[in-house]
């Protein structure tokens, strides 16, 4: 039995992101009155309260907190399958590809060769994420695979085929005590500034940073050091260096698609992807 219709769950969602009725109801262009006896409804019928409500204030309980949760999960996943029924019924649609500008390791154009060859080939439209939101492409269906690396990006939600294997680099100004060495470890970068990224939760003490290009110039004036996948920063530019560190766990490039997604055309693109980053593996 379904306790919570998509509507109510829209409802609760919105007063949840607002922590305001009247901005919640301006938002669902629906009468104040309406929506917070439909909160009531919600509430009545699971035994919980969701929102703590005074003359100042609205907050969520914990029961608040876990609907919020996973209700914006179901909701994207019903957005998502509606979008993949129209999808799966138009055969002339396009396949959807969100990267990172400059970060598919130089794998794209074999990938984008060898989907091409298919007899099932469609059209792939490469779209742009930022740094931290690709993965959000995927899951609210506004792109239907993403090239994204592990464990940075977020992979809730998902399936993924990992493609490239990587090791990580300390980023590092060309005069810093440690640019001359061969290789260092974790220990080594323990008392470093390290950058903080914007819509990342934890990091370091630095800056906060929105993409690799104002990384590297926050490096080259000395006020940040960083480590990344050694693709993020190929070419080397001028001013830094790259050095390995050893003890780091590799990073993974993986192509990542909706979990439930079993359409063929989507299929047909991983396979694709996996077929041409063998081949190049085998090649090195």
């Amino acid at each position: 039995m379904i306790e919570v219709e998509a509507r109510e769950l829209a409802y609760f969602v919105a007063v949840a992101e607002e922590l305001h009725f009247g901005r919640a109801a301006v938002r669902l262009s629906i009468a104040q009155p309406a929506l917070s006896k439909a909160i009531r409804r919600v509430e009545e019928r699971l035994g919980v309260q969701l929102f703590v409500r005074s003359s100042r204030r609205v907050s969520l309980t914990a029961a608040g907190e876990a609907l919020l949760y996973h209700g914006r999960h179901a909701l994207n996943a019903m957005s998502v399958a509606v979008q993949q029924a129209r999808q799966a019924g138009d055969a002339d649609a396009h396949l959807r590809l969100v990267i990172k500008p400059g970060g598919d390791a130089n794998l794209l154009s074999g990938i984008l060769t060898a989907y091409a060859q298919l007899p099932d080939a469609r059209r792939v439209d490469i779209l742009f994420g930022g740094a931290t939101d690709r993965a959000d492409y995927v899951r609210d269906g506004r792109a239907d695979l993403a090239l994204l690396y592990a464990p940075f990006d977020d992979l809730t939600g998902l399936a993924y085929e990992a493609l490239h294997v990587e090791d990580r680099v300390a980023i590092l100004p060309a005069d810093h005590r440690l640019a001359a060495r061969e290789e260092v470890r974790l220990a080594d970068l323990e008392h470093e500034t390290m950058p903080r990224w914007k819509g990342v939760p934890g990091g370091g003490t630095g800056p906060e940073l929105v993409d690799v290009p104002q990384m590297i110039q926050m490096i080259v004036l000395g006020r940040t050091i960083a480590m990344l996948p050694r693709s993020l920063v190929e070419p080397v530019p001028p001013g830094i260096v790259c050095v390995p560190v050893v003890d780091a766990p590799a990073s993974e490039i993986v192509l990542a698609w909706a979990e439930l997604d079993r359409r063929p055309l989507v299929a047909s693109f991983v396979a694709a992807a996996l077929a041409a980053t063998g081949e190049r593996r085998q090649a090195r």
